[in-house]
């Protein structure tokens, strides 16, 4: 388990929380609190994606992805949403 003192939101988690209902950001917040205690909690992705990991949670009965990566101490959150186009989103994102 990794020691993690700072957590750093994309500007794309941003945009995308905002436009989310108070008990979705509930759920986000939930599920980042559990990859914050546990780092581990993710898969880790390979290919183009390598680094990254993606955390599965549930918010209004959809399974929602939560993109993140762990460096030395700082947790760094990507982007989440729904598997529809989102691995080529990330990997858009990550590349640009």
């Amino acid at each position: 388990m990794t020691d993690i003192s700072d957590i750093v939101q994309s500007p794309l988690i941003a945009k995308q929380k905002k436009k989310l209902h108070k008990q979705q950001i509930k759920d986000l917040d939930k599920a980042v609190k559990e990859v914050f205690q546990d780092p581990s909690v993710g898969d880790l992705k390979i290919g183009d994606l390598h680094g990254a990991q993606v955390h599965k949670f549930k918010s209004n009965n959809r399974q929602i992805l939560l993109a993140y990566e762990v460096v030395e101490s700082t947790l760094y959150l990507y982007t989440f949403g729904s598997h529809e186009n989102f691995y080529r989103d990330l990997e858009k994102y990550l590349k640009g």
